[in-house]
């Protein structure tokens, strides 16, 4: 193949959708010196940078060595469809940026001799102006065609990240991890942020607490692996304080069953460093209790 695509260069990219991550990913691309044709969405907005197109496809799309599509996964399948009978650059590669579908249509482009797959930034892309920095030394799950794995690790380097290549098959569990790591910290802080302000806790310093103590624990992690730097009760095998926050949860079920499943999954960390495994049993036990239904008897 001829393009800089199927050699593991970047040349012209084009943005196929222009939500939050299209739009970080295009601003992104750009700072990093990347000649970004266009991004296009559902409705123009020449006020964002780049600036985004609406309607039908434009021509510039047909001289893009790599098509990015970031639209959300239940219209992707569409996408692909669409450039399928668009007027594309020979040989240019097709990303997208799905880390949970390997999408039935990438077969359209690929008779036509197009390199299909994926690029999906292990980051939160929730504002673009933070993009740039929030790439620089992330991680960027890629798989695919060669010419398609080529493309995704050039656009990786040029972003500053690093690539991670998607073991084959393996596209739910991978993505799984993604939503623990990236999604699931959030729901976390905002139970504990309630529980907080519940308790009695100002709202401001209840977030700022949160933040600061979730930083915190994040920033051990850079140190060790989890059951060296796990910290708390579970990992001291308190048995005392675990039975007192399920007193305190016993009538919040959303918390209380978020605090008995992490806790569940705290116990083999807590197991891996070697804390008393008699103490360890007993708070399985109290987990347990916390979870019996009530008798009816």
């Amino acid at each position: 193949m001829s393009s800089a695509a199927a050699t593991g260069g970047v040349g012209s990219v084009f943005v196929l959708g222009a939500g939050r991550a299209g739009r970080s990913l295009a601003r992104a691309l750009v700072v990093a010196g990347v000649d970004v044709g266009g991004v296009h969405g559902r409705q123009p907005d020449a006020t964002a940078t780049p600036p985004v197109t609406g309607g039908a496809l434009p021509e510039s799309l047909g001289s893009a060595a790599i098509v990015l599509v970031t639209v959300r996964d239940a219209q992707l399948g569409d996408a692909l469809r669409q450039l399928a009978s668009a007027r594309l650059r020979p040989g240019a590669v097709i990303l997208h940026a799905s880390g949970a579908t390997d999408p039935s249509e990438a077969a359209l482009l690929r008779v036509q001799g197009h390199g299909v797959g994926t690029l999906h930034p292990l980051v939160p892309l929730a504002s673009p102006e933070r993009a740039v920095e929030l790439l620089r030394g992330a991680w960027i799950g890629i798989d695919g065609d060669p010419p398609a794995i080529a493309a995704a690790s050039a656009l990786a380097t040029r972003l500053g990240a690093h690539a991670l290549t998607i073991p084959p098959g393996e596209k739910p569990r991978y993505h799984a991890a993604a939503v623990f790591a990236a999604n699931f910290p959030v729901v976390v802080a905002a139970l504990a942020e309630r529980l907080l302000e519940e308790a009695g806790v100002p709202e401001g310093e209840a977030r700022a607490a949160t933040v600061g103590l979730m930083g915190a624990a994040v920033s051990n992690l850079e140190s060790g692996r989890p059951h060296d730097v796990l910290t708390g009760p579970i990992a001291r095998g308190d048995v005392e304080s675990v039975q007192g926050h399920l007193a305190a949860l016993e009538n919040d079920l959303p918390a209380l069953t978020a605090y008995v499943t992490l806790s569940r999954a705290a116990l083999t960390l807590a197991r891996e460093r070697g804390t008393s495994a008699e103490r360890l049993a007993e708070i399985s036990a109290a987990l347990d209790e916390a979870q019996r239904p009530p008798s009816t008897v």
